[in-house]
């Protein structure tokens, strides 16, 4: 099935047609992608700001080509097909390849009260009709530009790992043994909107009973592009009531599941590319590849799942 997605310039006379919006990147490769300029950059201030002239927005990466007069055709693509039956015999084809070693898309999601558009990196199509050929001075009108943003998403791979493992021994006052907590995951990987099981045992050899467990999802999003600015954000805080009484032994399986949907108003959590009109998600975990520098990356998301036992009168 193919969407087409449509942008007009502001006095109709360009009209620029992608057949998606998403382009999925596969560790070694990008999905073809047809464009004009393609423009990857990274934003960290809203447009509307204006101190000393200065532009809250650092290109990483820009690629354009000429389309009209002289444009080069390119071979021609299902896609290609199906596009210039919808934009009729004024249409001019062309395609482009997203190198590899480009971030994918990340947002940062704005406040109930921020305007404009939301920090983070972006991919923009654009064309646009010029006076001269090659001269990047020029001041370009906004009524003779079209302007797409599209998503470079990140492939999640089929290869799922071991899950990761934990444990912990923890002594009290007042109390000769100690509590043993252990955690573990069947596997490394999971996809947006799938359950997360955690498996959780306990050997309470102290004389305290626990009170109940608080399992904690946290997302480290680490600004590596114009400084050395990490945090990180909840995304889910849920409590179980289970008891583990004093020198008994505790075996069970809790499953969670971190959403946007429960975290609509957290300033700067970091999200998948968000696209006008359209949801989104949670930012994927970003996939390292190890010969490309992170700096260039802009944006590292992560993830990190705390288990914690709450102890009657031990903390």
């Amino acid at each position: 099935v193919c969407r087409v997605f449509k942008k007009t310039s502001g006095n109709g006379g360009l009209t620029l047609y992608l057949g998606k919006r998403d382009y999925v990147d596969h560790i070694t490769k990008v999905e073809a992608v047809v464009f004009v300029q393609l423009a990857c950059a990274f934003r960290y201030g809203s447009e509307d700001l204006d101190v000393m002239g200065l532009c809250f927005r650092k290109d990483i990466w820009i690629h354009q080509v000429q389309l009209y007069p002289d444009g080069t055709k390119p071979a021609l693509s299902a896609m290609h097909e199906t596009l210039m039956k919808k934009a009729g015999d004024n249409s001019y084809p062309f395609s482009f390849e997203i190198p590899n070693n480009l971030p994918c898309s990340v947002s940062l999601q704005p406040g109930p009260e921020d305007k404009g558009k939301a920090c983070g990196v972006d991919f923009e199509v654009k064309t646009y009709l010029a006076k001269e050929k090659n001269n990047p001075d020029e001041k370009i009108e906004k009524k003779d530009t079209a302007r797409l943003v599209i998503r470079k998403i990140q492939y999640a791979p089929s290869h799922v790992g071991a899950g990761p493992k934990a444990d912990v021994c923890k002594s009290f006052m007042m109390s000769d043994k100690p509590v043993h907590l252990e955690a573990s995951m069947e596997k490394d990987l999971y996809f947006h909107g799938e359950s997360i099981p955690i498996k959780v045992k306990i050997n309470n050899e102290s004389n305290k009973t626990v009170k109940h467990i608080k399992i904690t999802v946290e997302q480290t999003t680490d600004i590596v592009l114009y400084s050395a600015d990490k945090y990180t954000k909840p995304v889910l805080s849920q409590e179980f009531g289970e008891t583990v009484e004093a020198n008994s032994t505790f075996e069970k399986t809790l499953t969670i599941k971190p959403a946007l949907s429960e975290n609509k108003e957290k300033r700067g959590l970091a999200l998948d590319g968000r696209l006008k009109d359209e949801d989104t998600n949670l930012a994927s975990t970003t996939m390292l590849k190890t010969e490309i520098e992170k700096e260039v990356l802009g944006i590292l998301v992560s993830y990190k799942i705390k288990i914690n036992l709450m102890v009657a009168g031990g903390g």
